[in-house]
């Protein structure tokens, strides 16, 4: 563990002293070094999870796929969104939007009392014990995650944005970054709340995140892979993951000719919550991905990225 971190602290060194600082200082944000530093740690992940997916998830894609891709212009736009994500930007622009509120917010109430909270510590010796840690906070995230994606697919005003994400019909290793960026912002500020209330260290968070995406990378990639009767119900699957993608049932059904949003296999990490929520659908199958009103009325999601973003808006405003 120890030459893991050492390795990670000294790519984002180097990256930091080599382009980060020499651009911060060009911009006249000399006042921002140190959170360029943490910024510059977040590409430094973004780049690793980049090399994972190319060397291990693309191959496997490639080796065993689900489905041929038959339209590799959606999956074009998939990448922009990752790499959007993955190598800073999307930070970039919540830094210097909302993070400021998020920041005032949380000091006044700090200054109201907020008390110091670090839920490992309810746990008597486990902050010495930094995996115990982790994986006590990973699976909390998870709760967190699951019940916010229930909420995407259960409230009309939020499908109307989440919806972007299920409408790739090409459904690849790219796929897990495809949403409106509102949503995104809305996901992202929730899950940083909850960080900062059950105390996760910043570093935590990282690993947290990283280990997050990278498995969601894997969840979505056209492979035709599950982990068996007992590792389905350990770990998301890419098959447990795609029955939540499939058209009119993953995540909307049709009830007396109209359609109800719902469906099944909202775990983002771990598949217990729907198990335990009676939310779980095991069927080994791998049915065509997208959204009904998508396939059976044609209903437009756009092509490129801006046209993506724009009918999402669009959607939300109707539903408003």
């Amino acid at each position: 563990m120890d030459v893991l971190i050492d390795f990670f602290e000294g790519l984002q060194a180097t990256l930091y002293e080599a382009v980060v600082q020499p651009i911060a200082f060009a911009a006249g944000q000399g006042n921002l070094l140190e959170k360029a530093y943490e910024g510059t740690g977040w590409v430094v992940v973004g780049l690793l999870q980049l090399a994972v997916m190319w060397v291990v998830i693309g191959p496997m894609q490639r080796r065993w796929p689900v489905e041929p891709i038959t339209d590799p212009r959606t999956v074009r736009v998939d990448v922009v969104y990752t790499l959007i994500h993955r190598l800073g930007l999307f930070k970039l622009v919540m830094f210097f939007t909302l993070d400021y509120l998020f920041e005032q917010g949380l000091g006044r109430l700090r200054a109201m009392g907020l008390p110091t909270f670090h839920l490992d510590g309810l746990w008597p010796g486990v902050t010495d014990l930094a995996l115990v840690s982790f994986v006590i906070y990973l699976v909390l995230f998870d709760f967190v995650h699951y019940w916010i994606h229930r909420a995407q697919h259960q409230s009309n005003t939020w499908w109307a944005l989440h919806s972007l994400h299920h409408a790739q019909r090409q459904m690849t290793m790219w796929s897990d970054n495809r949403n409106h960026l509102l949503d995104d912002m809305v996901t992202s500020l929730i899950l940083s709340a909850v960080a900062v209330l059950i105390g996760v260290g910043p570093g935590q968070f990282v690993a947290l995140v990283a280990i997050s995406q990278l498995s969601e990378n894997f969840q979505h990639a056209n492979v035709r892979i599950w982990f068996g009767r007992i590792g389905e119900r350990v770990w998301v699957s890419p098959r447990f993951h795609r029955r939540h993608h499939s058209i009119g049932i993953g995540h909307e059904s049709q009830s007396e000719g109209r359609v109800v949003l719902g469906g099944c296999n909202f775990g983002v990490l771990l598949p217990w919550w729907d198990v335990l929520f009676g939310t779980a659908d095991f069927q080994q199958r791998y049915d065509p991905t997208g959204v009904r009103d998508q396939v059976e009325q044609g209903r437009a999601y756009g092509l490129g990225f801006w046209a993506q973003q724009r009918l999402g808006l669009l959607r939300l405003i109707r539903r408003a």
